[in-house]
């Protein structure tokens, strides 16, 4: 029963051949039985969940339906807020929290009929490509425990692998929703810019009610169907917005493999990846074009990282500096302007300089840099008149092994043998975060070391459902899919 689709779920509700309540018994008989194995899920609400689960059977036998997801449990990631349950964002300085009201996803998760029995662990305010923090420890991989589940939605994507949930509602700055399904072998959907409400998430603080640049929430999920499903659920105008626009999301471009434009763009001497996922993404191709898709290398000016990374980077450093000291804002400023002696001494990403200048940048200078992004969006576009799809790695390698040492900027990954910095792992999201693409990230492989690994699929802007759709064709396909891990 765990692991089964939420879509396979919802049904065996709708037919009587389960129940809410049991189904909700059978997650927590789960979560006591394996969550020990991975620390994904952080928080469980057993009494409330179980509550809410009886009277969803009591509604369904009367007849009285909520809403697309009736009786259905669900984890939350420990970033959205659930009125009444606390909400850390992995800080011990919020370890006393507990919202009063929902986020705008929870609220209408649970319009929809969704339980929510639990919240999954993040790294501290969401701020790290691994999931670990004092209030709750670290999140391992459910495919090897010496590796990370990814962060910042590590706990999300690890509980999904486990068998903990069904489904789960990330948000992804750098990654965080792609980069964690990408490692545990799930799906994961980054939408289109402004596609979904963050208000109610944390970081930024509490109360905060504008919309982020760069992040979005979206959806994870052991299926492509199941991505769409939550989709439709959480996507749509803030409330106030209510009023004057209504979600109309443009319908799959693809019906079928045969039909599909495929783009690849899988190398970048900025950004090296290992050999051993761009040969496993180029045998991945070559059954795509058994499939009848039309495959070919992407050309554009902007697959290029030394056109995406410096833009990126900016954009970010100036988001991040809301909530850095002064102190930490100084420290910037001189990597800023020494960047070239430390590049000789440690393995520097391209961009780096762009991310800590941008820290402490006047606004004249984000305006400007913004206006380049924007233009960057418009440029995009003509890709997509050519392909229906571009498919690119998510990170150089497969999941990485713990490593929580400190400072964060002298870490390094190993790619092919080599060091590089850490902050590599940003490289491959950026395109799709920086121009608002959707982005969907699709598990095609298993390394030689039995790890999962995923391709990117990116679209043009507002086309979700195509990125989605591309994913749910190479599933029935056989060329895609969640394959649980050993011992689960």
């Amino acid at each position: 029963m765990h692991y089964r689709s939420a879509r396979q779920l919802l049904t065996a509700l709708a037919s009587g051949e389960l129940t809410s309540e049991a189904l909700v018994a059978t997650l927590f008989e789960r979560f006591d039985r394996h969550n020990g194995d991975v620390n994904a899920v952080v928080t469980l609400d057993r009494d409330g969940a179980l509550a809410r689960a009886r009277r969803a059977d009591e509604l369904r036998a009367a007849g009285d339906l909520i809403g697309p997801l009736h009786g259905l449990p669900l984890t939350l990631k420990d970033t959205w807020e659930v009125a009444g349950m606390a909400c850390t964002a992995g800080a011990p300085a919020m370890a006393d929290y507990h919202p009063h009201h929902h986020a705008d996803i929870a609220q209408w998760l649970e319009d929809a009929g969704a339980i929510i029995i639990g919240k999954t662990n993040v790294p501290l305010y969401a701020m790290d490509i691994q999931s670990y923090n004092k209030l709750f420890g670290v999140t391992t991989n459910p495919y090897n425990r010496d590796h990370t589940s990814g962060g910042s939605s590590g706990g999300a994507a690890a509980a999904l692998a486990a068998g903990l949930t069904p489904l789960e509602v990330g948000s992804d700055l750098a990654g965080s929703i792609r980069t964690p399904a990408h490692f545990c072998g799930v799906f994961g959907h980054k939408p289109t810019r402004d596609l979904v409400s963050m208000r109610g998430h944390i970081p930024g603080p509490p109360g905060t009610l504008s919309q982020p640049d760069l992040v979005e929430g979206g959806p994870l999920a052991r299926t492509a169907d199941d991505l769409e499903l939550l989709l439709n659920v959480i996507a749509g105008p803030r409330p106030l917005e209510s009023r004057s626009w209504q979600l109309a999301m443009a319908p799959s471009r693809l019906g079928a493999l045969n039909e599909a434009r495929v783009g690849l763009w899988l190398e970048d001497p900025l950004c090296p990846v290992d050999h051993e996922l761009v040969e496993g993404y180029r045998n991945f191709a070559a059954k795509l074009e058994q499939q009848g898709a039309l495959v070919a290398e992407a050309r554009h000016p902007l697959l290029d990282m030394a056109h995406i990374l410096p833009a990126y980077f900016n954009l970010l450093g100036s988001l991040i500096s809301a909530s850095l000291t002064p102190a930490q804002r100084r420290q910037m400023a001189w990597i800023g302007r020494l960047e070239p002696l430390l590049r000789r001494l440690a393995p520097m990403t391209h961009g780096v300089r762009d991310y800590a200048r941008a820290v402490n940048q006047p606004v004249h200078q984000w305006l400007s840099w913004n206006e380049t992004r924007e233009k960057m969006r418009g440029q995009i576009d003509e890709l997509f008149q050519e392909f229906d799809v571009l498919l690119t790695p998510i990170t150089p390698t497969t999941a990485i092994r713990h490593d929580h040492s400190h400072p964060p900027t002298k870490r390094t990954i190993m790619v092919n043998g080599r060091k590089r910095a850490y902050m590599d792992q940003f490289c491959w999201i950026a395109l799709a975060t920086l121009l608002g693409l959707p982005a969907t990230s699709v598990p095609v492989g298993r390394s030689r070391e039995g790890l999962p690994y995923s391709i990117q699929v990116i679209g043009a802007p507002g086309m979700d459902l195509t990125t989605i759709g591309f994913a749910s064709l190479l599933e029935k396909a056989g060329l895609a899919g969640f394959h649980p891990p050993e011992g689960f």
